[in-house]
């Protein structure tokens, strides 16, 4: 089978509700081979059966992993590596909200965790797979709702607002997309973010008592067109938002400021300095 017809390998972390369980029955409608990723191992697996039944497509697997946890999210990645040595696409969905808790695993700020170390994390752990996939995708679910980083109280110990941090965290995850966009552009794997769209009806939204202006479906569409459009074969290090390329927050173009923020990532997550994405999968323990 040539490589223009193999079927397609893509990861969605947080698809088994909302814009990430609507993007991967989209997907799946599209012959790829979808991995579900879902912190409940019931759930996943109930959502599993359900994208197969409406989809008809097999090719379907569940993984479960708390993104709270930056141990659990080394475990997804040894596995997705072991299972799945060559992956085309990777949808870091997964996000926690303004009510989610006021800490991780690690005792870290949650959101900050979840919505940015998490998937900075997994992403450079999967770079191997990512590579001998390529062409490929990496797509950061972000936000409008931006706010600058203070590295100065980071995890937000002296004045703490479940708002900013959210609003900090996506603005990080953006500052990741640019800072990995150009480190990966001669190595034929592009690296987006978009804004999904305004207070969509998910759960996210229910929970912080929110009346949503928008349907998920809205959403789950952009990220399936930042995922599949031809028109964005060569488009990368760009911020969307929804369908269409804005500009994000002045602080994610600060290259110095990146630099800090990786910096800072490499350190809390473990993640060996010397690897930041090179081939080599080792970690520090």
């Amino acid at each position: 089978m040539s490589d223009s017809k193999k079927k397609k390998i893509v990861l969605i972390t947080g698809s088994t509700d909302g814009i990430g369980k609507l993007t991967a029955l989209k997907l799946a409608g599209q012959n790829m081979s979808v991995l579900i990723h879902g912190r409940d191992i019931e759930k996943t697996q109930n959502v599993v059966r359900e994208v197969i039944s409406k989809s008809g497509n097999q090719n379907i697997k569940g993984y479960t992993a708390d993104f709270s946890s930056l141990e659990e999210v080394r475990q997804l990645a040894d596995q997705i590596l072991i299972e799945y040595p060559e992956l085309n696409i990777l949808i870091n969905n997964a996000g926690a909200g303004y009510t989610d808790p006021r800490y991780s695993k690690e005792g870290y700020e949650l959101r900050f965790t979840v919505n940015y170390l998490a998937p900075f994390l997994l992403t450079n752990l999967l770079l191997p797979a990512l590579r001998k996939g390529a062409p490929a995708r990496i797509i950061n679910v972000s936000s409008v709702g931006q706010h600058s980083i203070n590295f100065e109280d980071i995890m937000m110990e002296k004045n703490f607002n479940a708002v900013t941090a959210y609003s900090q965290s996506k603005l990080a995850l953006i500052m990741f997309t640019f800072d990995l966009a150009e480190e990966l552009k001669t190595e034929n794997i592009t690296v987006n973010s978009l804004h999904p769209g305004t207070y969509l009806n998910t759960n996210m939204v229910r929970r912080a008592g929110i009346k949503p202006w928008g349907t998920p479906e809205s959403g789950a569409d952009a990220v399936a067109f930042l995922a599949m459009s031809e028109s964005l074969n060569r488009t990368t290090g760009k911020y969307f938002n929804v369908l269409t390329e804005s500009k994000a927050l002045a602080q994610a173009y600060d290259t110095e400021t990146r630099k800090k923020l990786r910096d800072l990532s490499i350190r809390l997550t473990k993640l060996k300095q010397d690897i930041f994405l090179n081939s080599d999968s080792e970690r520090l323990n």
